[in-house]
């Protein structure tokens, strides 16, 4: 009885610790790093040369992870690829690769680096966690054997995955999470189903997933749905393609649209079009960084809630055809044309007045456009698109968009290709779209590719709209939506031969980078 008394107390007396030590709001860092990169990855390496290219990496995240700390801030999330970049085969990322447990072995590498073998980068990352109290997420390649007795098992015997992991602030490893969908990614395998990794803090609920996982139902939307996380983190080697998937442009949208915090730290590599990290709540982007000219890396903090949903300024749920459904639709002009963004075919109509009420349809999605601009420019041309279907080449992902756009001249031959300069603003503009999703993600693209924060919300009944004046100069507005139900399967058989797996998905991944 005693011990059942005092065990009663202790827990009660932990429960008043965690709560008075609960915060409610936090400070988030994300850095965006121009990874050192081999100079050759079409041959293999020695583990010594995969290591010292590695902490020339990792030297300059320990400066950052060092600044962020100084600066407050209680997380920091790395890229993807940060350690060692993206271009290998299974044979040349492999002297990279580490063995990384389960966290449920209770481990703080700084402390016991050799209890799992060879496993340096672990421990110098636990370390820098450790060192300046501050929770870590970076990106490394796990490593696990399988028996040549499994047909699925790989012929160097290994499992390779694309892995985040998590130290907390005393360098213990929290999560690791092994990326699902991969985004041309030859040397590593795909897990057999998406993890699905959180861990709590005492300032929020953390969720993780990576890069192209972004797009699907799995891991991603059930984190937030059925695990009722605070916060994503979300390392990714983000390639932009305009007009509606730059990073900075959709991962505003998707943390708006599912309602709860998003940090992204992305790759900086010019050449390949990988820019655009961010700190996004729920309703608005924090802070987030775009920088096409310089091949500098960026560190960036903010200031977030720490449980978004019970925050006085939380959205409200949206009803994302309430409107669109209940209206008749505007004038549908004879006009209507088609063409391309991608290789989807949009049902295009021009907003020839400087102000009007627009409809236009594809099939069961109709896309209804108010707008006033404050003048309108004689060389630029905008339209109001629809598009509801399978997205790319491979037709595996069903999209369901509704989007104002400038072309990228006045030949309406080059609407919907990309175009990063605009100048007419409106002083109001209103869409909504009878989408058969409740997944949209509100997007507003300005000229130069930067966001709009606080000048456009999302009312519940489903519109986009501007608010507090006049736009900035609009390159897209858009609500893009994801109709999982309706993705075609991958691979009916469940078989995830890494050969035939990186065949279906790089396919699809290169239709939507081009």
């Amino acid at each position: 009885m005693i011990t059942s008394c005092f065990l009663t107390s202790a827990a009660i007396f932990a429960l008043i610790t965690l709560h008075v030590a609960a915060l409610d709001t936090f400070i988030a860092a994300v850095y965006e790093h121009a990874v050192v990169l081999p100079s050759d990855t079409e041959i293999p390496v020695s583990r010594d040369d995969a290591l010292r290219l590695m902490n020339k990496n990792i030297d300059i995240l320990e400066r950052v992870i060092k600044l962020a700390a100084e600066q407050g801030a209680r997380i920091i999330v790395t890229p993807e690829d940060a350690l060692y970049g993206w271009k290998f085969t299974r044979e040349t990322v492999f002297p990279y690769l580490e063995d990384i447990p389960d966290p449920q072995v209770n481990w703080i590498p700084c402390q016991n680096p050799y209890r799992f073998g060879d496993t340096p980068v672990q421990a110098r990352l636990s370390c820098l966690a450790k060192n300046n109290s501050i929770y870590v997420l970076a990106n490394i390649g796990d490593k696990k054997p399988c028996s040549s007795r499994n047909s699925r098992c790989p012929t160097n015997g290994y499992y390779q995955y694309n892995t985040n992991v998590v130290y907390d602030t005393k360098g213990k490893l929290v999560a690791r999470y092994h990326k699902y969908h991969l985004y041309s990614e030859p040397q590593f395998d795909v897990p057999e189903k998406p993890e699905l990794v959180t861990f709590n803090t005492t300032f929020g609920r953390f969720g993780i997933f990576t890069c192209f996982d972004i797009l699907f139902h799995d891991p991603a939307i059930t984190l937030v749905k059925d695990f009722h996380v605070d916060t994503v983190l979300f390392p990714t080697a983000w390639m932009n393609v305009l007009p509606l998937l730059t990073a900075i442009e959709f991962h505003s949208a998707w943390a708006m649209g599912m309602r709860v915090n998003l940090l992204v730290a992305n790759t900086h590599h010019v050449s390949l079009n990988m820019t655009g990290s961010g700190i996004y709540a729920p309703n608005s982007p924090k802070v987030y960084h775009y920088d096409m000219k310089t091949q500098l890396g960026r560190i960036l903090l903010s200031e977030v809630d720490s449980h978004p949903r019970a925050s006085p300024a939380y959205p409200t749920a949206v009803n994302w055809s309430a409107y669109a459904t209940a209206i008749r639709p505007f004038r549908v002009q004879k006009n209507t044309f088609g063409g391309f963004i991608s290789r989807d075919e949009f049902n295009f109509t021009e907003l020839f007045e400087n102000a009007g009420n627009l409809t236009v349809c594809q099939k069961e999605l109709c896309c209804h456009l108010s707008y006033r601009m404050l003048e309108k420019e004689e060389n630029e041309v905008y339209v109001l698109g629809a598009f509801t279907g399978l997205h790319g080449r491979r037709r595996r992902e069903y999209w369901q968009v509704c989007t104002m756009l400038k072309c990228k001249t006045t030949n309406l031959t080059t609407c919907g290709r990309p175009v990063e300069i605009a100048s007419t603003r409106f002083e109001m503009f209103s869409l909504s779209g009878t989408f058969g999703t409740e997944y949209v993600f509100p997007e507003v693209l300005l000229t130069e590719i930067h966001l709009s924060p606080g000048k456009f919300e999302v009312l519940k009944d489903g519109r986009l709209v501007n608010k507090n004046g006049t736009s900035g100069p609009i390159l897209t507005v858009a609500l893009f939506g994801r109709w999982y139900a309706k993705d075609s399967v991958y691979n009916s058989s469940g078989t995830s031969n890494s050969a035939v797996t990186y065949l279906l998905i790089s396919t699809l991944l290169m239709s939507v980078a081009f």
